[in-house]
């Protein structure tokens, strides 16, 4: 676009109407959608592990012997005193109104405890169900239906499924509440103006629409594989990043209007001058998130193309969206306080006392530059050392959700009465001509409580084995004169199943399920038997999780590094401010290790938060230097480089600072969903933010490149310039040239 040749007037009122149009089309088709992401939504944990894990090859399996795919839910049932044969009759007939439920399997009869003091009883729930309604479905049987004194939970891998999915409810009302409400607030108070911040919260959420429609097209068609935990960041990441490149739109906007410019002039300033920088700040995050598809988790693998999508429509939406609400509303859209001054105020000397936050800062800056970035970088390694008490190497399934869970419960009660890993079995598939070798491993591994044969013969579908003469014999688990039945056998194969002495989410039993596994290898050889269940799958997801941060993370700094490099024509710049990035980084780390363990008592971490929290801090933080730095270059052409980035300073620091707070604000909005994860990631991500946006680029990135002065362009031609004396400290700015001019002085 061009403002020496404007359209006419019916275009230039007619292509933002068309703009608007088009986004309205799409927000309302897409706005739906918000309800319906339970639809093609998966929390099964298993799924997103590689084919190639042992835990994956087992679940792939287990339908060939149990007949279904299913997902066990355990009923724990527990009295006063020892229950007697009335009351066990009871709760057999409660068994059976469980088993009439529809999406119920053969439920097993109660099973009573070796005091006597409580029951359980297995149901098979179809994993191709709604597992969150099939689980409340038994637990609202069970309630209503215990016989009196008694008390009961649903737990297992289906109830702790379920709790997890009911703490994912929140995002699609809750979550979105309160990020667009803080957001508008911060607005609100950033323009003083009731227009302006709609307009802003317009261009995000029409964004949010546009990209869930696009993704939820995608899982349903089974390119993504979508879960709560995703859901949950692309929302937000969407409505802070469209957000953030919206204001850094409407500061240029600003500018052109204050300057006495016509809408469509000051549309067209403001589009060019905003245009590089927000383009450049999006195509690094998705640069970044799309390194997430070397994770060998498909969890992880998702969150690339996922978030890059909502990055996309975020660019796309700040760069036609808003420039067509602005072009229709003009002026009106700053009312009451329309700008009626543009450029940058920055004082020619600065051993005088100036007015304005940002030009004291730049002040600062100028005569102090090397205390403050030495200073501030102290301050940060100081704030780093707290990450080696950091916790991130996996957490049991009951501590996922924050606050009540009865699954949890229920599995503390089961605990107390049976084998803590009842309900929750380690699932063994091995060749039946080694199944005598099988059970001797196991029997001689003290973190196995029972072991269990898959029998289609036995009335419960399992039947007891152990070891006679060398020989592996069988049990029918029933009443007395039961005949012996024999081990299902499919492809050669049989299927045992070792209820663990500890509880399955525990570091205990993935130690147990280690050495099985050693174990199998040492006595029967690599790959005849194969470990899975709830236990070998936490454990797989967890051991995938640590080496995917270790491979991704030297990658997005590669990746990050390259894009920079050719943004600023530069290598000393981008490695300057990849280096502060990751010093951030590690004192974000530091802080939130301590704030974990120390102040919210966490458990632990998830092996993937530092990961996420990498992707977003390194991808985000690298936002505002690139708003800041996009800048600078540009006055250094003008300018020379001191002085450069004195203006860039103070020229970007309004709007980078409410970016930052409102990017802090929309992560810290994770923390109302009560996922740990999400918890978790919501303070890093929030903290890390302020950080940069405080500390990183408005001290130490600015001081320490004023320290260096023009060798930080090295080695293109601009750090050749000499049109400012290296000595300056601002106090006579160098007589401003044109682009062209400069480019004759360099001999171009």
């Amino acid at each position: 676009m061009s403002s020496s040749v404007k359209p006419s007037r019916w275009l230039r009122i007619g292509i933002p109407l068309l703009l608007v149009l088009i986004w309205t089309a799409g927000g309302s088709i897409g706005g739906p959608y918000f309800g319906k992401v339970s639809e093609v939504a998966t929390n099964d944990q298993s799924t997103f592990l590689p084919s190639s894990a042992e835990a994956t090859q087992v679940q792939e399996r287990l339908s060939d012997f149990t007949g279904g795919d299913t997902i066990p839910a355990v009923v724990v049932i527990s009295g006063d005193a020892e229950l007697d044969e009335g009351q066990i009759a009871e709760l057999a007939d409660l068994a059976d109104e469980i088993g009439s439920i529809d999406g119920v399997g053969d439920v097993s009869p109660p099973l009573s405890s070796d005091d006597g003091e409580a029951v359980q009883i297995f149901v098979p729930l179809d994993s191709s169900g709604e597992i969150g309604d099939l689980v409340a479905e038994v637990r609202a049987l069970v309630q209503d239906n215990l016989p009196e004194g008694m008390e009961g939970w649903v737990t297992g891998p289906a109830g702790f499924t379920a709790d997890l999915v009911k703490g994912f409810l929140g995002i699609d009302g809750l979550l979105l509440i309160v990020a667009l409400g803080a957001v508008f607030v911060i607005l609100v108070i950033v323009y003083r103006s009731p227009l302006l911040p709609v307009l802003v919260l317009m261009t995000s959420l029409f964004a949010l629409c546009v990209a869930l429609l696009t993704v939820w097209w995608l899982a349903k068609a089974d390119i993504v594989v979508l879960n709560g935990q995703v859901q949950g960041i692309l929302f937000i990441l969407v409505i802070g990043a469209a957000t953030d490149y919206a204001l850094l739109y409407v500061a240029r906007f600003r500018e052109a209007i204050g300057g006495g410019l016509r809408r469509w002039d000051a549309t067209v300033q403001a589009w060019k001058g905003a245009f590089e920088p927000i383009l450049a700040s999006g195509g690094t995050v998705i640069a970044g998130l799309l390194c997430l598809l070397l994770s060998d988790l498909a969890s992880n693998r998702a969150l690339g193309p996922i978030a890059s999508i909502g990055i996309a429509f975020s660019m796309l939406s700040a760069l036609t969206f808003l420039p067509a609400l602005l072009a229709l509303c003009g002026r009106a859209a700053f009312w009451p306080f329309v700008p009626k001054t543009a450029g940058i105020e920055l004082p020619k000397d600065f051993t005088q006392p100036v007015k304005g936050f940002w030009a004291r800062q730049a002040r600062l800056v100028a005569r102090h530059s090397r205390p403050v970035w030495i200073i501030s970088t102290l301050l940060l390694l100081a704030m780093a050392a707290g990450v080696f008490q950091l916790k991130a190497d996996g957490v049991p399934a009951s501590d996922l959700v924050l606050g009540a869970s009865e699954a949890r419960d229920g599995q503390q009660e089961l605990a107390e009465h049976f084998p803590a890993g009842s309900g929750s079995p380690a699932y063994v598939i091995v060749a039946e001509e080694s199944l005598a070798g099988a059970v001797a491993v196991l029997t001689d591994e003290v973190g196995v409580a029972s072991i269990a044969v898959t029998s289609a013969d036995s009335p419960t579908g399992q039947a007891s084995v152990e070891l006679q003469d060398g020989e592996a014999v069988l049990t029918a688990v029933g009443p007395p004169g039961t005949p012996a039945p024999e081990a299902t056998v499919s492809d050669g194969d049989v299927l045992l199943a070792a209820t663990l002495a500890d509880k399955a989410d525990s570091l205990e039993a993935e130690q147990t399920v280690r050495d099985l596994r050693a174990a199998f290898t040492d006595e029967l050889g690599d790959g005849v038997a194969l470990v899975g269940g709830t236990t070998a799958v936490d454990l797989d997801t967890n051991d995938t999780s640590i080496r995917d941060r270790t491979v991704i993370i030297p990658v997005i700094l590669v990746v990050v590094l390259l894009i920079l490099m050719l943004l600023l024509r530069a290598i000393v710049a981008p490695v300057i401010l990849i280096l502060s990035v990751i010093v951030s980084f590690g004192a974000a780390m530091g802080v939130s290790a301590l704030v974990f363990n120390h102040v919210f008592q966490f458990p632990g971490g998830d092996p993937a938060v530092p990961l996420y929290g990498f992707v977003f801090l390194v991808a985000l933080g690298i936002d505002y230097n690139i708003f800041l730095m996009s800048r600078v270059r540009e006055e250094s052409l003008k300018h020379g480089t001191r002085a450069g980035i004195l203006r860039g300073l103070v020229a970007t620091g309004g709007v980078i600072t409410s970016a930052g707070l409102v990017l802090a604000a929309t992560f810290a909005a994770l923390g109302v969903i009560p996922i740990l994860f999400l918890a978790q990631l919501a303070f890093i991500v929030a903290f890390g933010v302020l950080l940069d946006t405080f500390v990183v680029r408005s001290l130490l990135v600015p001081a320490l490149s004023h320290d260096i002065g023009r060798a930080i362009w090295w080695p293109s031609k601009l750090s050749r310039f000499a049109g400012e004396e290296d000595a300056v400290v601002a106090r006579e700015e160098p007589e401003e040239m044109t682009r062209a001019e400069y480019r004759r002085t360099l001999g171009e």
